[in-house]
């Protein structure tokens, strides 16, 4: 069967994968249980009070499996999921993937807005939430939901440590519910018979797009397993791993590159629901963490931290981030603050991904976002007529494969922009190809700052100022100039208490010989960097600021 709104992939590459042997045919759910079978003694899931062994991790998969069905919930239904870092995320993640039901991923700061967006589009049948995570209370979301006709069931995850709280009124219990299936009265083979096809969709993505509200990505059960399996792969995930999730499970981050490598080569996953480097460091000692992903603004936090000294991180084997450039200064500062391998990785919700490798000398790793992680999707470098360039050449990355999706769910519109006639996904980056093949991001189609007829990159300029010592975080946005269209304005979060002036930007990157194109004509302080859902530097917010301070001072 077809989700109406999703792209297919053509029959010629759908024949092409298979013959190939890298679609493997199989879906998530029996991922899992092969796992499962596999090791079902040992240890799988740890997350707050929850410790469960492979064994139990396929019994609760199944009860949210069947619960389901009971509710009247089947293949191809979508289930909203705004679920923090949580076993119950899993369950519901595992158990929809068993019945060829859809899970629509929702991260948990996704406001009502966004939500009736998700349930407006995708026609949703249920939608799993708390009743609240850290500062936000979902009640009046859930309110204004139950007094609309948009969903059949919501269920809502029962808050740690608060039993006694009043329950809300029309909504469902969704730990009751898995606790009252009685696996005992049904066959072992029951679910088999509502196995989807691996070339069904198996999730709905938000892409954490930074305008207007975000488009869906649908990924099918071949393509996105093609994904983990090269991402297990690349990062050369054993059994032993103990993985470590601080950011959102429903984002791809999580999902693609933590959460699915370690169930599918019987890993342990360790899942906190704080962002904060306290709790990331306390759990690394705690459960003897050998790896992790984290955005950037998380480890700088960590490498800056005061008391990192105390915490034995010695099982860490391998850190990696996404989300945004890393820069280089910050990965040198991880190499000698936390003594562990260092991973650059390039990715989207999208599918084309690229990775560094554990055998990568640390200059490859500083400049480079390495190789594709599987080897058979297609990477290109073009010019704006779509002609491929020779390498070391910069154009936009577009890319093709069995790891890469098809179309955006219910976007005729932008997917006639988003790919190239012969089917490859235009990325919206800026790239070239080192000599031996590595694939290195030199700035977004959209991050360019264009002074006078010259391009800059953006990126160029962070990765300058964020070497200065009194530098945390810097991002640099043109600010409108009547003359030369844009200038290069630098927001700046200090460290600590640091105070830092325009003139020790400028006299910094003067002594490093930096081009003038690069060197910032504005610059402001910043107490914190806004962040986009999916916990990007959020420039568009940044570029509208430094506009309004300009129109009040009368400049434009």
């Amino acid at each position: 069967m077809v989700l109406e709104g999703a792209t297919p992939f053509p029959k010629e590459f759908v024949d092409r994968y298979y013959q190939k042997h890298w679609w493997s045919g199989i879906t998530f759910g029996e991922m899992l249980d092969r796992t499962c079978d596999l090791y079902p003694y040992k240890e799988a899931l740890v997350a707050g009070e929850v410790r469960l062994t492979y064994r139990q991790l396929r019994e609760w998969t199944d009860r949210a499996a069947i619960a389901f069905l009971d509710l009247g919930i089947g293949k191809l239904d979508r289930v909203l999921l705004q679920v923090p870092n949580r076993a119950e995320f899993v369950f519901a993640y595992y158990g929809l993937h068993k019945i060829g039901a859809i899970p629509v991923m929702c991260i948990p700061r996704f406001s009502q807005r966004e939500m009736e967006h998700f349930c407006e589009v995708t026609g949703a049948k249920a939608w799993v939430v708390p009743l609240r995570f850290e500062k936000i209370d979902y009640g009046p979301m859930i309110q204004f939901f139950r007094s609309r006709s948009f969903l059949k069931h919501i269920l809502v995850i029962e808050p740690s440590g608060h039993k006694d709280e009043p329950w809300p009124e029309g909504t469902l219990p969704f730990n009751d519910l898995l606790k009252r299936v009685n696996l005992s009265q049904y066959p072992e083979d029951y679910l088999e018979r509502f196995r989807p096809d691996p070339n069904e969709v198996c999730h709905l993505m938000p892409t954490g797009g930074t305008t207007g509200l975000p488009k869906l990505v649908p990924r099918t059960h071949n393509d996105f397993l093609c994904n983990v399996e090269y991402r297990a792969r690349s990062w050369e995930r054993s059994p032993q791993d103990i993985t470590l999730i601080a950011t959102p499970v429903t984002h791809n981050m999580a999902i693609e590159v933590s959460m699915n490598p370690s169930f599918l080569t019987g890993g342990k996953v360790v899942m906190i629901p704080s962002t904060q480097p306290k709790e990331i460091l306390e759990a690394i000692e705690r459960e003897r963490v050998t790896t992790t992903i984290l955005v950037v603004a998380q480890l700088q936090q960590i490498v800056d931290h005061p008391d990192l000294e105390r915490y034995d991180l010695s099982s860490l084997r391998v850190i990696a981030g996404a989300g945004s450039h890393v820069p280089a200064e910050l990965v040198r500062k991880i190499y000698d603050r936390l003594g562990c391998r260092f991973y650059n990785v390039y990715g989207s919700s999208e599918g084309p991904c690229a990775q560094t490798r554990y055998e990568d000398p640390e200059e490859i790793v500083l400049h480079t976002v390495g190789w594709p992680i599987c080897p058979y999707d297609e990477f290109k470098v073009v010019d704006a007529n779509g002609k491929e360039l020779p390498t070391g050449e910069e154009g936009e990355l577009v890319a093709r494969g069995p790891c890469i999706f098809r179309g955006y769910y219910k976007s005729e519109a932008e997917n006639r922009e988003a790919f190239t006639p012969d089917g490859f996904y235009r990325t919206g980056d800026i790239a070239k190809f080192d000599p031996e093949g590595r694939l290195i991001i030199t700035g977004r189609r959209k991050d360019i700052i264009i002074r006078g007829g010259e391009k800059i990159s953006a990126k160029e300029v962070e990765e300058l100022i964020s070497g200065h010592p009194k530098v945390a975080q810097v991002a640099a946005v043109g600010m409108p100039d009547p003359i030369l269209g844009e200038r290069v304005c630098a927001f700046i979060k200090p460290r600590g208490e640091e105070i830092i002036t325009f003139e020790e930007i400028l006299s910094y990157l003067k002594e490093k010989k930096t081009s003038v194109f690069y060197l910032p004509e504005r610059i402001e302080m910043i107490e914190e960097m806004p962040l986009t859902n999916v916990g990007k530097v959020d420039k568009i917010r940044l570029r509208e600021e430094i506009k309004e301070k300009l129109r009040r001072e009368g400049r434009v």
